[in-house]
């Protein structure tokens, strides 16, 4: 007997429970957004693949995308630069620093056909702002097709060293 009154009080309880945690601000919760006045970032590039049993250059068309994810302020790109599977230099794609404003894309093409960087290319990409921002989203977008058969994913970048 005692058993059936405590089941409806139970239920309001968890009820009341979960209410009470949907009604809480979500950004409560949330993890503030690190913001930066610049940054150092690395990011893997593949002009090619191997695939097969005979492991076999599967090549790649690659895009470094770098999008500026700050609503109100700009950031400056330093250095854009492209370096193959032994960390030469491969090409400097800036000749003087490019301003991104707020909520502005740029990116960088490296063709299918293009195999300097090798498997293990990758960018240094480099930018500054005047402001504590958010940092730019920076990844890579590879793609291929050959045969009929299509492959494609992405690589984000990593920060190496935060240039407060």
């Amino acid at each position: 007997m005692l058993n059936k009154r405590r089941f409806p009080v139970m239920i309001c309880f968890c009820l009341l429970i979960a209410l009470a945690w949907m009604l809480t601000p979500v950004d409560l919760f949330a993890e503030e957004a690190p913001l930066s006045r610049g940054q150092t970032v690395y990011v893997p590039i593949y002009s090619h693949i191997y695939s097969g049993v005979k492991g076999r250059p599967f090549d790649l068309a690659a895009t470094l995308s770098i999008r500026n994810t700050n609503l109100k302020n700009s950031i400056t790109l330093l250095a854009v630069k492209y370096y193959d599977s032994e960390g030469k230099l491969v090409e400097d794609y800036l000749i003087k620093p490019l301003q991104l404003n707020a909520l502005v894309s740029t990116r960088y093409i490296i063709t299918e056909a293009d195999r300097a960087g090798g498997s293990g290319a990758n960018f240094i990409v480099v930018w500054t702002s005047e402001r504590n921002v958010n940092p730019p989203i920076i990844e890579a977008v590879m793609i291929g097709t050959h045969s009929g058969q299509g492959i494609s994913f992405l690589s984000r970048g990593q920060v190496i060293r935060e240039d407060r």
